[in-house]
This record gives C-alpha cells, sequence and structure tokens, in this order.
C-alpha cells in the first residue's frame, strides 16, 4: 500500500525545514511531490525513506576521521 505524507509529516521526518526541502528539491536532491488537488502535495513515504537511506549509507560510505 502506498502512503503519502503531508508536508508536516515530511519535515518531521527529516528534520528539515520547509525551504530546506524545496531547496532540495528545486536542485533535484529530494523527492518531488505528487498533486493531490489544485492546492494540496503528498510525497510518497518510500520515496522520503530511500533518501533517509541514501544519506545515510553516503555518511556510511565517508566515515569522518577522528580529529
Amino acid at each position: 500500500m502506498l502512503k503519502l505524507l503531508r508536508l508536516d509529516d515530511v519535515k518531521a521526518a527529516t528534520g528539515l525545514g520547509r525551504s530546506s526541502l524545496y531547496d532540495l528539491m528545486a536542485r533535484g536532491e529530494f523527492p518531488r511531490p505528487v498533486p493531490l488537488t489544485a492546492k494540496a502535495r503528498g510525497w510518497l513515504e518510500s520515496e522520503v525513506r530511500a533518501w533517509q537511506e541514501a544519506r545515510i549509507a553516503s555518511r556510511d560510505q565517508h566515515p569522518k576521521k577522528a580529529a
């Protein structure tokens, strides 16, 4: 079953604010929302989760060196 997240849910899941999310989308670095109505948008939970997992994988591939 597909689940759509509204903006507040995406912000809570990612820890990012609206402006940061829309900046990432403009750069093609975050999933775009699905139009639900003329004004309402929703993000596929699976795409948001995949973005989160990719960020974690990127972090794990490039561990920070200890100071």
